[in-house]
């Protein structure tokens, strides 16, 4: 009769455990479109080559143009009072000056 007693007990336990379990995944559907719809949506997290160009332009740069664009540099290249220049920028958010 313990063995009984013991075995009912656990199934019983196993049984009310399991209903939570079963309820917070049937409740991460909607959430998981949502994520999946707000990914398309990220902004930029590197240095986009359009703010690189416009950087480089308020520098002082003329017909501004990317020569080269890596993980961790952007390249613009173009012309100043003296002829030729480039400008590097850092390949992250807000495009930081390397060197010119």
């Amino acid at each position: 009769m313990t063995h009984f007693l013991t075995k009912a007990s656990l199934a019983a336990l196993l049984a009310l455990c399991s209903i939570p379990a079963t309820v917070s995944t049937a409740a991460a559907g909607p959430q998981t479109s949502f994520i999946v719809e707000a990914q398309y949506h990220r902004p930029i997290r590197g240095c986009s080559p359009m703010h690189a160009v416009r950087k480089a332009r308020d520098f002082g740069l003329r017909r501004a143009h990317i020569t080269r664009m890596s993980p961790r540099v952007v390249v613009v290249a173009g012309r100043d009072r003296r002829g030729w220049d480039r400008i590097t920028f850092a390949n992250v958010r807000g495009c930081p000056l390397i060197r010119r």
